[in-house]
């Protein structure tokens, strides 16, 4: 007796569609607190996103782009101030 039910195609693309909605979030949060984690975990799910073949391919290269700003940020900073990290 099966409980639940088969993973089709539509379940894998909606959950490509999902990591690209979450990547953007993230990568969008990360700008603000937390980059040196948020920007890791938005690149990451952005590429994982893109190859698994999300229909949100816009969503998902925003979400690789503000991972990327997030490091960048976090790099400017640390020359910036000479810290591992950054505050106002």
């Amino acid at each position: 007796m099966q409980l639940t039910a088969a993973p089709t195609r539509r379940t894998g693309t909606r959950d490509a569609d999902g990591m690209a909605v979450a990547s953007f979030i993230l990568g969008l949060l990360g700008l603000l607190v937390l980059n040196v984690f948020l920007g890791p975990i938005a690149v990451v799910l952005a590429s994982a996103a893109l190859w698994r073949g999300t229909h949100r391919k816009g969503r998902a290269l925003l979400g690789l782009g503000l991972g990327v700003a997030d490091l960048v940020v976090l790099v400017a900073f640390m020359q910036f101030d000479n810290t591992v990290s950054w505050s106002f």
